[in-house]
């Protein structure tokens, strides 16, 4: 039910040296059309990320203090924000090179982690991508936001087969033979019965955990309503 972000991420990922210069990264940028980089030494461990916005420092940098009124046609893309308490636009605005002008330490994650966890990891530092290490730190994929985004546009019959198998078929301690499942546009509606209202109840909120599901209609019956007594002393 969980989905790891090696299920999700691009394996094939461009990346540059600390020694690449300033215009070829940003010849990649544009070739790729992608927004960042990972930065990585002669083994392939990540130590570092550039982006527009680390490329941009510079030139915002002369047209703040040189008022050359140059506007580089990635501004409207460029976010006003450092990255680093101790990371300037002055400090790299002086950069030529990749190792000059990247942020450091990358932001980094494993290909066994959730992708709720890549999903929190993002927003927590407020980036759009995360290069993908091996347990050596070596770039291995890199998850995207609109990776992620492919947990959610599943096939209904997908969606089906996993709420079965892993739902219905797999809660060994609770019956669950007399439950249907249907799925359209991702909104999955079980009908049945179950034995108690808690079983019920368990079935609707692992549903609901199923990656892809937009919402669980419940028209399940039960036996015996043993959710009364929660509320007794």
């Amino acid at each position: 039910m969980r989905v790891k972000v090696k299920d999700v991420m691009t394996t094939h990922v461009v990346s540059v040296n600390g020694s690449t210069p300033f215009k070829d990264v940003a010849e990649v940028l544009i070739a790729h059309s992608v927004s960042a980089v990972p930065v990585v030494d002669g083994e392939g461990h990540v130590i570092g990320v550039i982006s527009e916005a680390d490329l941009l420092r510079k030139e915002q940098f002369k047209e703040q203090y040189y008022r050359e009124g140059y506007q580089p046609p990635l501004r409207s893309r460029l976010r006003h924000r450092l990255t680093e308490k101790n990371h300037s636009i002055k400090d790299t605005a002086h950069g030529d090179t990749a190792a000059e002008l990247m942020t450091s330490p990358a932001v980094t994650i494993p290909p066994g982690a959730s992708v709720v966890s890549a999903i929190r990891l993002m927003d927590q530092h407020g980036v759009k991508r995360l290069p993908v290490v091996d347990a050596e730190g070596i770039l291995i994929g890199i998850i995207s936001r609109q990776d992620m985004l492919r947990v959610f546009v599943r096939s209904d019959t997908q969606i089906a087969k996993e709420v079965r198998d892993d739902v219905v078929g797999n809660s060994l301690w609770l019956e669950t033979s007399q439950i249907e499942v249907e799925v359209w546009q991702g909104i999955v509606t079980l009908t049945g019965w179950t034995t108690r209202r808690s079983d019920a109840a368990i079935v609707v909120a692992m549903a609901r955990r199923v990656h892809g599901v937009v919402d669980v209609v419940d028209r399940l019956e039960w036996g015996e309503d043993d959710t009364s007594r929660w509320g007794r002393k």
